[in-house]
């Protein structure tokens, strides 16, 4: 079991205080985990990683799977001798790949047969094969392999997929247990399953009720920024997380912006990651204090004002958004390096301060306040006049929302 301390629950939300122990590192919760797919930060080495307080970084098991392979980490000792990172790593299945990959892909019960963007051979995925890659990895936290589908799919659909999620949970943990009995000794991986079931509340109840019987180490909710909207998002994250064992932690999957953070946080909700805060970096798109900002529109280009005249990082103290239009405006790389640092900085912020205000009983008060000043002024000014247009034909909060 995850070594796990609650350390205190906020008195007018579910927002939850905790930390739990890794053989890298104790990692402190509420926290965001900078995503980086292919054994690497977009962007960011370690040091500057370290340097903005990040606790997990997330890698991909997919990825990794055809580049450069398990034979690799083997060889090395596992990955965090391979990307030089001393603290703790979680690695994903590949469930959410092979999902986005419905031309190249068949799935059976076996698990999933694909083909290659490297090199056009076709490989198998199955809970057995991803626990072993994920072993060869040497994550701290693994997770299971699961079956994903779009959020807005029929209940037919979307009840096979969970159904088969809860099989392949379960291969998954015998994987995990057969690895330790081959190597003669606990493992120091943790197993998380994966709550699936859409938006339906009662698939939602069935899929938690069932993967809570088996020892699992954590639970996540996945499925969701596939189709869903913000509304449909924050109901089934609300409902869901209370279904979930309070001495373990809780993951929800590939959210979000600041505010699905903090309205997650609210629900009860421990982990994060989302490729949003390096991903809309390198399309020129800094998350700050009152809302994003383009760096790329022209009134940026004689603005000497820092990106966020509130944040301490080294972009936001030694640069101007002047400069950092000219840099995407001359396609040079340190552009969405500069943002990409500042975004996850802008993440790891916001963790510590809601961690702060779960221990002073204060998180409802703070995260009202703080929905309320980024809702005031998020994308005022900063969108095309025809997306302006089409957000006034519907509220934010009833757009469908993909995450990339």
């Amino acid at each position: 079991m995850l070594p796990f301390t609650l350390h205190r629950t906020d008195e007018h939300s579910n927002a939850r205080r905790a930390s739990f122990v890794t053989p890298h590192g104790t990692v402190q919760t509420p926290t965001f985990m900078a995503v980086g797919t292919r054994a690497t930060v977009t962007g960011m080495t370690p040091e500057d990683l370290h340097a903005i307080g990040a606790d997990v970084v997330l890698g991909n098991t997919y990825h990794l799977m055809l580049r450069p392979g398990p034979e690799l980490f083997r060889r090395v000792g596992g990955i965090h001798r391979f990307m030089n990172w001393n603290r703790p790593i979680l690695t994903d299945s590949g469930g959410y790949q092979i999902f986005s990959l419905p031309a190249d892909r068949t799935v059976n019960e076996k698990g999933a047969r694909f083909r290659s963007y490297i090199d056009q051979r076709m490989h198998m995925l199955s809970p057995e094969s991803s626990i072993a890659m994920q072993t060869a990895i040497g994550s701290d936290i693994m997770m299971v392999l699961d079956v994903c589908v779009d959020s807005r799919s029929d209940e037919a659909t979307t009840r096979a997929a969970m159904d088969r999620t809860h099989r392949w949970a379960l291969r998954s943990l015998a994987a995990h247990r057969s690895a330790e009995l081959v190597d003669s000794r606990p493992l120091e991986q943790a197993l998380f399953a994966i709550v699936q079931g859409g938006v339906l509340p009662e698939l939602r109840q069935a899929s938690a009720s069932f993967l809570t019987q088996h020892p699992f180490d954590g639970f996540a909710l996945g499925g969701l920024a596939v189709g869903d909207t913000r509304t449909e998002r924050e109901q089934v994250t609300g409902s869901s997380a209370e279904l979930l064992p309070a001495d373990r932690p809780r993951y929800l999957m590939g959210v979000g912006t600041p505010p699905d953070l903090l309205v997650a946080i609210g629900a009860g909700i421990d982990m994060f990651d989302c490729i949003l805060p390096t991903h809309l970096a390198w399309q020129g798109t800094a998350f700050t204090g009152t809302g994003r900002v383009r760096v790329t529109r022209s009134a940026s280009a004689a603005d000497d004002r820092p990106l966020d005249a509130t944040c301490p990082c080294t972009t936001c103290t030694t640069t101007t958004r002047a400069y950092l239009h000219h840099l995407f405006k001359c396609s040079e790389p340190l552009g969405p390096r500069l943002l990409s640092r500042h975004n996850l900085a802008h993440y790891m912020a916001l963790m510590a301060e809601a961690r702060t205000a779960i221990e002073q009983g204060r998180y409802a008060a703070y995260a009202k306040q703080k929905l309320e000043e980024i809702d005031r002024h998020e994308h005022e000014g900063e969108l095309p006049r025809t997306v302006r247009r089409q957000k006034k034909k519907r509220a934010p909060s009833d757009e469908p929302e993909t995450t990339p």
